[in-house]
């Protein structure tokens, strides 16, 4: 067999690894990810619990990166301490380490088994968690299938006479060999991954022992380098948790390489193999992360704080805060240059419009005070340039002004009016429904949160028809928009009804959360109707409004 068809065959084992983990996390994140986080949220108010609970996740999850966004995400709302995550954080890379062990154990017999009942689950189910648990089943078969395919694709790799030159010059030097495992592991977004296939080189002979260790401890680098990048465009107070548990990790692991590298201890006590060598230290090294972390996870995260703090870029006057710059006072002589003005005055409140409707969204899956006061303060925006507007459209001289100019004059009005509207639908009605749903410890259920989800999707599409409406007022978009508001009025019926339907059968998250659910439909139905309306004085202008009128009618 040649080279490159070993290097072909190597590359797709790997890939199925890879596919296969982000397989069964997402399917649990899908299934199980409201009833987990809710868990979590309870469970991080005890800090020596937060740690089993983040173990216990990144088991679920089979990633302590997810684990680490999640708490972080956490700490940034306000529920737990950023020393607390932190903990749970640390508690989560142990948990990792155990799924590493797990799945390093010969389970070639569950492969048929799992792929073919979750399979059988994934097609034959209705509801989605079934599904879902389908998926579970089937990642996890492909998962142990794939190391499988990882071993025989490296059996031909022991003739090769490049390798063991390679791993004779990483074995010489294992920095380079521990800055190689850490980018490799960025570049998989796993640790898992990348030390389950150490793990199954080692068992082939490939890797030696003391290579692979150096290697767990530059995957361990890499895996709290990935959850910090990932986090980037958090919050500060989100950041710190992902940022202090890379500097715990890194540092240990730089110190872990310099005790290797200058005592060279022996790895028999590890195990019998060179595979369960690798494996046992990757779980004894995060075993005394934990251990000797816990006591300085109150200091590091202070620490991480207090950078991000110094590092965080100063208030400055932009020239977002410049609200009325376009509203030139002295073009209000002239109404077609007025007009102009404050077109793209109103393009600006529809930029706002766009991004608290996007935003509300996403708070509502995942609630945090700190983006609802952002929220609330775009509001304000939006009611500053309304009344802006308003006021400068009164001030246009209506001397010279043609019959156009005063039908555009009024539809900017109405239009700035609605959208100031739905701004206020969003903050005084729906961010009161995150507060209640964060207040109380609510989840939707994944089905209701699927519709939800369709239904906003469809709000924030038919949102963007109108904006263009607005500026731009073609009849083809007003037509099309006027026919998306029909589909969404069956949508919203489809969605009440089987709402409904979940109440009748008694499903527990649908009785709590019933209120907050048709709220929800009702505002967002609300929200859409205002933005359809932006149409009909383009359509009535243009001779369509009766044509619309009688076919939605039909």
């Amino acid at each position: 067999m040649t080279g490159s068809l070993v290097l072909v065959q190597l590359a797709g084992a790997v890939a199925l690894l890879l596919w296969a983990t982000h397989m069964v996390r997402t399917s649990v994140e899908d299934a199980y990810g409201d009833v987990l986080r809710l868990q979590l949220r309870h469970t991080l108010k005890n800090p020596v619990l937060a740690v089993g609970a983040g173990g216990a996740l990144a088991i679920a999850f089979q990633s302590a990166t997810a684990v680490s966004l999640l708490v972080a995400s956490f700490a940034g709302s306000g529920i737990v301490s950023g020393t607390t995550g932190l903990m749970a954080v640390l508690g989560a890379d142990l948990g990792s380490a155990f799924v590493v062990k797990l799945l390093s154990f010969d389970l070639s017999l569950l492969v048929p088994v799992a792929i073919f009942a979750g399979a059988v689950i994934f097609l034959s189910a209705e509801r989605r968690v079934w599904q879902n648990f389908g998926s579970i089943l089937v990642g996890i078969g492909l998962l142990i299938l794939s190391l499988r395919l990882i071993g025989e694709a490296s059996e031909p790799l022991r003739e090769s006479r490049i390798l063991p030159v390679v791993v004779n010059y990483l074995s010489g030097d294992p920095v380079t060999a521990f800055l190689l495992a850490a980018v490799a592991t960025w570049l998989f977004h796993s640790s898992v991954a990348f030390i389950l296939l150490t793990a199954a080189l080692a068992a082939r002979g490939l890797v030696p022992a003391e290579l692979g260790v150096v290697m767990v401890l530059g995957a361990n680098l890499g895996g709290g380098l990935v959850a910090a990048v990932l986090s980037r465009t958090m919050a500060p107070a989100s950041r710190a948790v992902p940022l202090g548990n890379l500097a715990i990790r890194g540092v240990g692991a730089v110190l872990a390489l310099a005790a290797l590298m200058l005592a060279r201890p022996p790895l028999d006590g590890l195990g019998a193999t060179a595979a369960l060598q690798v494996v046992h230290a990757h779980i004894l090294f995060n075993a005394a992360l934990v251990i000797l972390g816990l006591p300085v996870a109150g200091l590091v995260n202070r620490a991480v704080e207090r950078m991000l703090a110094y590092a965080a870029p100063k208030p400055r006057v932009t020239l977002e805060d410049r609200e009325a710059s376009a509203l030139d006072p002295d073009a209000l002589g002239s109404p077609s240059r007025a007009l102009a003005n404050v077109s793209r005055a109103v393009v600006g409140v529809t930029e706002t419009i766009e991004v608290m409707l996007k935003s509300i969204m996403e708070l509502y899956e995942e609630p945090d005070r700190a983006r609802m006061e952002a929220l609330a303060a775009l509001d304000d925006r939006v009611d500053r340039k309304h009344a802006a507007i308003k006021l400068y459209l009164a001030k246009i001289s209506t001397k010279g002004m043609t019959d156009d100019e005063a039908r555009r004059t009024q539809e900017l009005l109405e239009g700035c009016v609605k959208l100031e509207q739905v701004g206020d639908i969003i903050v005084r009605n729906m961010l009161v429904h995150v507060r209640k749903k964060l207040d109380r410890h609510l989840t939707f259920t994944p089905e209701g949160w699927r519709e939800l989800s369709d239904l906003h999707a469809m709000v924030l599409a038919n949102a963007r028809l109108a904006f263009n409406v607005l500026i731009s007022r073609d009849p083809e978009t007003a037509f099309q928009l006027v026919q998306e508001k029909d589909r969404l009025r069956d949508l919203e019926r489809q969605t009440s009804q089987r709402h409904f339907e979940r109440l009748r059968e008694g499903t527990a998250k649908s009785i709590e959360t019933s209120s907050l659910h048709l709220d929800t439909i009702r505002d967002l139905k609300q929200i859409n109707s205002l933005l359809a309306s932006i149409a009909y004085p383009v359509l009535e202008e243009h001779g369509l409004i009766g044509t619309t009128r009688l076919r939605a009618a039909e």
